[in-house]
């Protein structure tokens, strides 16, 4: 059988949980071959392939995992952070670079400290780096340097994510006035 271009690629990169990206050169055989990799992981793996402008990612209905739950609690104490510092949180994260220095100042200090003490991933800036580093490896964050790192286009899955349990608490709370 012939695959498509890049396929090895593609398939190793997705099946280990990192976001093919944009401005990867696999992304283009990826979306130019979409229907063949929709069926592909879902009669092999049934997995659904989400294949969006900006990125590419693998989604599975049954799932333990707790690394999307602990980026998605990084990212939204990140956001209410900056927020509360006076910075649009969007533009920030699109467009700014962080240092762990930072990363570690805005969480020492932050308001939600039980939730941040309560969870393994964030209670402490070397579970932060960790955390850092396995976004890193699946292309959340692209690592400038040791010590600093920036987000990819990845990370809108996360505030989409977010903005959805927003959106579904206002209705519950209006259903219930």
């Amino acid at each position: 059988m012939v695959y498509p271009q890049h396929h090895r690629q593609i398939v190793e990169e997705l099946m280990t949980g990192k976001f093919i990206l944009t401005n990867e050169e696999h992304f283009g055989s990826l979306k130019e071959n979409e229907g063949f990799y929709q069926e592909f992981f879902k009669l092999s793996f049934d997995l659904d392939l989400h294949l969006k402008n900006e990125y590419a990612y693998l989604l599975s209905r049954e799932t333990q995992e707790n690394f999307s739950r602990d980026v998605s609690i990084f990212i939204a104490i990140m956001s209410y952070e900056l927020d509360k510092d006076g910075r649009n949180f969007m533009e920030a994260l699109e467009f700014n670079e962080f240092t762990l220095e930072e990363v570690d100042r805005y969480f020492d200090n932050s308001s939600f400290i039980d939730l941040i003490e309560s969870n393994k991933a964030l209670r402490d800036p070397d579970s932060r780096r960790t955390l850092i580093n396995g976004m890193h490896r699946r292309n959340i964050v692209h690592k400038n340097f040791e010590d600093r790192f920036s987000f990819t286009q990845a990370h809108k899955l996360f505030v989409e994510f977010a903005k959805e349990l927003a959106m579904k608490r206002i209705t519950a709370r209006e259903v219930e006035v």
